[in-house]
């Protein structure tokens, strides 16, 4: 797997969010740098976990989808003599 890179925006946004987490539940303030290295501790460690849940999920969404369209194909069958 490629590393996950973000833009300067998710990471921004990301780091927001950890440093408010820090703020709100832990009643800790972290600064930018500790929150960014965090957040590529989590990135480099866990991001193959979270990435692997999401092709997981896409791929449980798309064998839905195949058998929702099989079934579709099947009701478009007219009928004949001949048995399959």
């Amino acid at each position: 797997m490629k590393p996950i890179k973000f833009s300067r925006e998710e990471t921004k946004a990301i780091v927001d969010e950890i440093r408010d987490y820090f703020r709100n539940e832990l009643d800790q303030d972290i600064g930018s740098i500790p929150a960014e290295m965090l957040m590529m501790f989590f990135a480099d460690k866990m991001g193959a976990y979270f990435y692997n849940r999401g092709v997981y999920d896409a791929q449980a969404l798309v064998r839905e989808r195949m058998d929702n369209l099989t079934d579709d194909l099947f009701g478009l069958e007219q009928p004949t003599k001949h048995v399959r």
